[in-house]
């Protein structure tokens, strides 16, 4: 396999000498440990971006082969495969001590694993790089960063889209033109650490409950399919098998407790354990294993989770007609102060798009100035950047902005840059484009949104991503999350809060992806979401004791399908002492969905944010 070269040439910053792997699957359809890998390709490179190596074989699930209109490889073609077992040693190898690389790469990294730990093994990498979230950063000037689309934006010839062995080789003039553009506007990789784990098992769904929790055991009454269980000390019956009958009678067994469990399961109530201290607390009732036993032989009946609930007539018209852009937002957690965060400046008349298709990228400054600033560039109808990309227009340079090591990049690109009169004390001058402004540059045609604003989704029987991006500089570690609610704004269950722990619902309709260590996305499938779910809340924590003051902006765009155009974008700048954020809401709206830019913080972390929306947190 010849290595088809770009017009870049390699990049020469010692930050972006790395030893590469880069790999490419075909697979039986979207879900690791669930679907298996029909086709392997891995082309490795060195630090100079020579091909050192080279790998691609068919291989044999055992299984259905799935969508073979998508990648053409029937069950009699890959009759006489290898296994992965078989190659594993020879892929092994050539991931070795590399960076993986992958468009889309946590896809690609997550069927490796599971194709490695079902032959007791695992990646043998430490790091891997997404180019798909790499030109996100770079911003090119492409309508989208599909493969087939970068490709042709790098030079890069495609002959044969969905076959692993040309997409790889495809795959490595993409990386090579990506990083001379990265190279270009000074940034940083986004590379994410994902250490080689000995622990790491096939992945095993949890079987979510498919009835609605009616509630506490009473006294002398019957279980009811749904209820909430936790078993605590010693039981006769093995543990395994005591849950094994209880999820087959309908009943929702949980691994702590709290306010909403029915039921806890023991035979020593003056035991000392947590579960038991939790239970006296939320006067839980507690009944022995031999009770227990018995009341599972005529478990009644309960409410399926996909029949709507009657609920009051508010209830439905708070589902159904939610609060529109102007109406304030619902705080989740009682009692807990709004976010703090300036009111953009309303522009004056006939200046509210005066910097349409711009994007505004501010510097240096207070985090109070550069969150004014931004609001003022959005309500102008620019959109704010957060980090320097090929489709920044324009540089706002506040109070010690020009120590920042950005600024020479600025100016070899030729952007246009001002100070900060020119957006916060009237109207700014439509400044001319430079001359060496980056040529061919593709106006930005995503919808701005500004805190509040609301889009209907055009095409809901798809799965939606909505993406979050702060600063590649932030030095605290950021966590996104999403919960699916119900009409009451409460997660059904506990496995309806997805997070770093848990990056996926058992039915795999909302899922968390980490492209990079200043990227995090969250994809909800909107067709098959259950009927149940009215909402779907996208926030981030932040961990330890830092706060949104140290993130600064954080930029939200929604998605339908891996590397399509963002149909909307927001920027969100919360003030200086809030933890928690939510950045967006997906949610029904008649035989529709829509997606609202919030932009809400809150100062506790997301122990608390998760319990307002009633989700169990173990201490």
């Amino acid at each position: 396999m010849a290595l088809l070269a770009s017009n870049s040439k390699w990049p020469t910053l010692p930050d972006y000498f790395h030893d590469w792997a880069l790999v490419d699957v075909e697979t039986s359809g979207l879900r690791p440990g669930r679907d298996r890998v029909l086709s392997l390709a891995v082309l490795t490179l060195d630090a100079h971006g020579r091909q050192t190596g080279e790998f691609s074989t068919l291989l044999n699930p055992g299984c259905d082969p799935g969508p073979v209109h998508v990648h053409g490889l029937t069950s009699a073609r890959l009759a006489g495969a290898p296994t992965f077992e078989e190659v594993a040693p020879q892929v092994g190898a050539l991931l070795s001590s590399r960076v993986l690389v992958a468009h889309n790469a946590q896809f690609d990294y997550d069927f490796l694993a599971h194709e490695f730990a079902r032959v007791r093994s695992w990646v043998p990498v430490s790091r891997r790089l997404c180019t798909l979230a790499l030109n996100r950063l770079v911003g090119p000037a492409t309508p989208d960063l599909k493969l087939g689309t970068l490709a042709a934006h790098y030079r890069v010839r495609q002959d044969r889209a969905h076959d692993a062995q040309d997409d790889v080789r495809v795959l490595s003039g993409i990386l090579r033109g990506s990083l001379g553009a990265a190279e270009q506007l000074g940034l940083p990789l986004p590379l994410l650490d994902c250490p080689p784990r000995q622990d790491y098992k096939p992945y095993v769904p949890k079987t979510p409950c498919a009835y609605r929790n009616p509630g506490r055991l009473a006294k002398g009454g019957p279980l009811v399919q749904g209820m909430k269980v936790a078993v605590t000390g010693d039981t006769q019956v093995s543990r395994e098998e005591l849950v094994a009958r209880s999820v087959a009678a309908g009943l929702n067994m949980m691994t702590s407790v709290s306010r909403q469990t029915s039921v806890v399961v023991t035979n020593d109530p003056s035991a000392a354990s947590g579960k038991l201290r939790r239970a006296a607390d939320e006067g839980v009732p507690l009944v022995d294993e031999l009770i227990y036993l018995r009341l599972l032989e005529n478990v009644q009946p309960g409410q399926a989770k996909g029949i709507a609930r009657a609920g009051t007539a508010r209830q439905r018209r708070a589902a159904d007609t939610p609060a529109d852009a102007t109406t304030a937002q619902r705080a989740p957690v009682p009692s807990v102060p709004a976010q703090r965060a300036a009111t953009p400046t309303a522009p004056a008349a006939g200046e509210g798009q005066l910097l349409a298709g711009r994007r505004v990228l501010v510097l240096g400054g207070t985090h109070e100035e550069a969150v004014a600033a931004r609001a003022r560039a959005v309500a102008l109808g620019a959109s704010a950047a957060v980090n320097l990309s090929a489709g920044v227009t324009d540089v706002v340079v506040l109070a010690g902005g020009e120590a920042d090591r950005r600024m020479s990049r600025i100016a070899s690109l030729g952007l246009r840059m001002h100070d900060a009169g020119w957006l916060l004390a009237g109207t700014p001058s439509p400044t001319p484009e430079p001359a060496q402004s980056m040529a061919g540059r593709q106006p930005d045609t995503a919808e701005v949104l500004v805190r509040g604003a609301v889009i209907d989704l055009p095409d809901t029987d798809a799965a939606w991503t909505v993406t979050a991006t702060w600063a590649q500089r932030t030095a605290c570690d950021v966590d996104v999350v999403a919960f699916a609610l119900d009409v009451n704004e409460q997660v059904p269950g506990d496995e309806d809060f997805v997070f770093y722990g848990a990056p996926e619902h058992p039915d795999g309709t909302v899922r968390l992806a980490m492209d990079g260590p200043t990227e995090q996305a969250v994809t909800a499938d909107l067709e098959r979401l259950p009927l149940e779910i009215r909402r779907v809340v996208v926030a981030a924590a932040i961990d330890g004791a830092a706060t949104f003051s140290d993130v600064g902006a954080v930029e939200i765009t929604a998605t339908s399908g891996v590397g399509a155009a963002s149909i909307a974008r927001a920027t969100l700048d919360a003030a200086t002492t809030e933890r928690t954020m939510i950045l967006a809401e997906v949610y029904r709206r008649g035989d529709g969905w829509r997606l609202r830019a919030v932009g809400q913080g809150y100062d506790h972390g997301l122990t608390d944010l998760a319990r307002g929306y009633g989700v169990d947190v173990s201490e």
